[in-house]
């Protein structure tokens, strides 16, 4: 169901979002931004919308599940820039907005009077966030998908079951990451503004917020010149953190530091390598993993995977089967973390996933269902059309038009 409290209690109250994202990184952001409270307004091209609306299978009712895991809570006005009346909204809603959110090549809104000095221009106290592949300099020019990320930034060289078998992640987790960054970005943005009263730009791009979120294989890198390469599901630097096989599916062990290792031998029955000074310490245990992997795969593969969880996470030790998505949302759910939300009413349901921010006092909300293309067009005109350029025409919690039900 649409959550019904009022918009005026959650923290981004107030904050009106113009956002030009598309496909995954900006939208995903965008969508943080409106659980807590933020109005959004997305714009999208007459006709066709955000290349996700056309992204599939899966579809849900006839709807792309891709589309719909991270366009909820938002408006869509569908706008054509190359149309002067359309424009000339556009240009009003930057007027009245509190932050603009972009992922075009740079440079590409120039012509159309939306860069973000043109934006600035229109409303100085604007914090306009700008998502690229590469970066804005010598990158702009270049694609930014994120499985051409994932190759050339590096995550591609540790991935995969052994040297020379790269793999890409099962999701587009360097976009997601991004979109993550983008969020921060913007909220410190607004904190600043809220005590100077400035605006300012947000860059955030796909390739440095890999770098950053490779952290122990980067800081590897650029402090010590190691080139790490691909370990399969072994950790360059802890062991034993790898998978094993149970003796029905496939099982993983997480042993972080000497407590851990000594429970988990004295459960699978092997306490002299507790005393073996190859594995006494971790250092060693990293340095002699093939010889230790072989003697606790031996031991693991003669009870299920279930039987060894029950057993070894009494004492401590991080462990458990390798799930599928329907088997981890099970496990969230009998974990009490409620995973799922269905956002929408009278027939327009839709189940997505729940914001994983726990807030005590202003948690998110899902207000509305991701909106048809061009939903909230006729609406937004007419308000965008208004003369009023007070505070409460700019506070889209005081005139913005309600959501159709």
């Amino acid at each position: 169901m649409d959550d019904d409290r009022s918009r005026s209690q959650l923290p981004l109250s107030g904050i009106l979002i113009a956002d030009f994202g598309r496909v995954l990184a900006a939208p995903y952001a965008t969508m943080l931004l409106a659980d807590l409270g933020a109005e959004v307004i997305k714009i999208e091209r007459p006709g066709a919308g955000d290349d996700t609306r056309a992204w599939g299978p899966p579809f849900a009712d006839g709807e792309s599940t891709y589309f719909l895991s991270v366009n909820r809570n938002k408006r869509s006005f569908a706008a054509d820039l190359e149309d002067p009346a359309d424009l000339a909204a556009i240009r009003e809603l930057v007027r009245r907005a509190d932050v603009f959110v972009e992922n075009f090549r740079p440079g590409s809104l120039s012509r159309h009077g939306l860069d973000h000095d043109a934006a600035r221009a229109l409303n100085p106290a604007i914090v306009y966030c700008s998502v690229t592949g590469f970066g804005s300099a010598a990158g702009a020019s270049l694609p930014g998908y994120d499985l051409l990320v994932q190759a050339v930034g590096g995550l591609m060289s540790v991935t995969g079951p052994g040297p020379g078998r790269p793999v890409k992640t099962g999701v587009a987790l360097v976009d997601v990451l991004t979109g993550l960054h983008a969020a921060i970005g913007i909220l410190a943005a607004l904190r600043h503004r809220e005590a100077t009263g400035e605006g300012q730009r947000i860059e955030v791009n796909l390739l440095s917020t890999l770098l950053s979120s490779m952290v122990n294989q980067s800081a590897g890198f650029t402090g010590a010149g190691v080139v790490p390469g691909i370990l399969g599901n072994r950790h360059p630097s802890i062991a034993p953190y790898e998978v094993f096989d149970a003796a029905d599916r496939p099982f993983v062990l997480a042993v972080g530091n000497d407590r851990q290792f000594a429970a988990l031998c004295d459960v699978v029955g092997l306490p002299e390598l507790v005393g073996d000074p190859r594995y006494a310490t971790n250092p060693a245990r990293v340095a002699h993993v093939e010889q230790l992997a072989e003697q606790l795969g031996a031991r693991l593969r003669t009870r299920s995977a279930a039987d060894w969880y029950a057993r070894l996470t009494p004492k401590g030790v991080p462990c458990g089967p390798v799930n599928d998505l329907a088997g981890a949302f099970a496990l969230a759910e009998d974990l009490g973390l409620a995973p799922r939300v269905e956002v929408g009413r009278d027939g327009e349901e839709v189940a997505l996933v729940a914001n994983p921010i726990a807030l005590s006092a202003t948690p998110p909300a899902y207000r509305s269902r991701p909106p048809r293309l061009g939903q909230h067009t006729a609406e937004l005109r007419a308000w965008l059309g208004a003369e009023s350029t007070t505070a409460a025409a700019i506070d889209p919690s005081a005139d913005a038009p309600k959501e159709q039900k």
